[in-house]
């Protein structure tokens, strides 16, 4: 009898909808010019990843109305892989939102219109893991997407975690939560950063914060009444997460200099928009708030932030 194989290799098929908006979900993989976590074509994707724990590469190769998706780890098969794969890459495509839903309630609407007219089909893409997106929200805290992108590379040139293919993965939260305070300072984190990325990690691994199992059954409420306990984390910070982590498309994200600076060029203002009147203008798009800010986001890049 042949000896198992000691590494997963994976492929499926997803259909793509007519108004898939590829060229977004590239530019979004595409924002670390270093490449050393994504490497991104006009047609494919491979990202470095972690799976059950071992590194992993996902590849997408993309047609005009399907996805391939790959998926080769360092690590033996075990049954549920493949649901677990098409779970995570339908996630990430943003292939649940209901975006058609909010189109058809928004398109007659005055300022919306032009918008949705500019962008059919705009979905936010979703990263591997809430864990991920959690950490990206932190370590975006009040500074620029460039700078966020340097401090996120960092990280993972810190942890090391490299698949056999040569892509760095995200780490672990029992890989964050156990790295020393001087080592993030070092890699340039602040010291409120580093508290909240360890404690955040820390919260994670011990269970106090069930972030993969809120996948299927969280409610967002509940969550983001546990995360904004943790020190460090405010609204901002949770409603992003939960946009990338979770695609909850309701998280008002008036605290978001690009959204607030994509308002005031949809308003036509010459003055800057307010976090307070921003707030109050997205109200009235519940529960749609955080889609609405991708839209505001798509106004200035197709990477959105």
């Amino acid at each position: 009898m042949a000896e198992p194989a000691d590494f997963v290799s994976l492929s499926l098929s997803l259909s793509l909808p007519a108004d898939f908006r590829r060229d977004d979900f590239m530019a979004f993989h595409r924002r670390d010019a270093q490449e050393l976590s994504e490497r991104v074509t006009a047609l494919s994707l491979s990202k470095g990843l972690l799976w059950r724990g071992a590194p992993a590469c996902l590849s997408m190769d993309f047609a005009a109305d399907a996805v391939r998706v790959e998926l080769d780890a360092d690590v033996s098969p075990q049954a549920g892989d493949a649901a677990a794969l098409t779970s995570m890459a339908r996630r990430m495509l943003g292939l649940a939102q209901p975006v058609a839903d909010f189109e058809c309630a928004h398109r007659g609407h005055p300022q919306l219109a032009g918008l949705i007219a500019a962008r059919p089909g705009l979905r936010v893409p979703q990263t591997t893991t809430p864990f991920e997106a959690l950490v990206w929200a932190v370590t975006g805290q009040q500074i620029s997407v460039h700078a966020a992108i340097s401090l996120r590379r960092r990280l993972m040139q810190l942890v090391g975690n490299r698949h056999s293919g040569g892509l760095l993965c995200h780490p672990s939260p029992q890989q964050v939560a156990e790295l020393e305070p001087d080592q993030l300072g070092q890699a340039g984190f602040s010291r409120a950063k580093t508290r909240t990325l360890l404690e955040l990690s820390r919260q994670t691994v011990d269970g106090g914060l069930p972030l993969q199992g809120w996948l299927d059954d969280g409610a967002p409420e509940e969550i983001a009444a546990r995360l904004l306990a943790m020190p460090g984390i405010g609204p901002w910070t949770v409603s992003y997460a939960l946009l990338r982590g979770y695609g909850w498309l309701d998280g008002s994200l008036h605290g978001d200099v690009a959204v607030r600076r994509g308002l005031q060029r949809l308003l036509g203002r010459a003055e800057a928009v307010s976090p307070r009147e921003t707030e109050q203008w997205l109200q009235g798009f519940a529960p749609w708030r955080a889609l609405v800010g991708a839209h505001l986001w798509a106004m200035q890049t197709a990477a959105g932030y």
